[in-house]
Parts: C-alpha cells; sequence; structure tokens
C-alpha cells in the first residue's frame, strides 16, 4: 500500500479502518432508529 496521503489526510489503511468504524456506527444507528420506530408504532399507529 502507498504512504500517499490523499486529500483527506488519510492513507488507504486508515481510510479502510474509518471506513469500518464508519460502516459500524451507521448500521447501530439504523438499527436503533428501527427499534424505535417499531416501539413508537405499537403504542400510537399513525396508519390504521
Amino acid at each position: 500500500m502507498s504512504d500517499k496521503k490523499s486529500i483527506s489526510g488519510l492513507n488507504d489503511e486508515e481510510a479502510q479502518e474509518f471506513h469500518t468504524y464508519y460502516m459500524q456506527g451507521l448500521v447501530g444507528f439504523t438499527a436503533i432508529a428501527v427499534i424505535a420506530h417499531i416501539l413508537v408504532w405499537a403504542w400510537r399507529p399513525w396508519f390504521h
């Protein structure tokens, strides 16, 4: 892999590590949002 820096300042290995953590956060956030929507739907359905 190259030690050349991109415009983000990250090399390839750092960018891949950042992407891994970013995707884990995105999946976690999405899962929490889906669960929250299901719980609100069970409490007060917005369509009958």
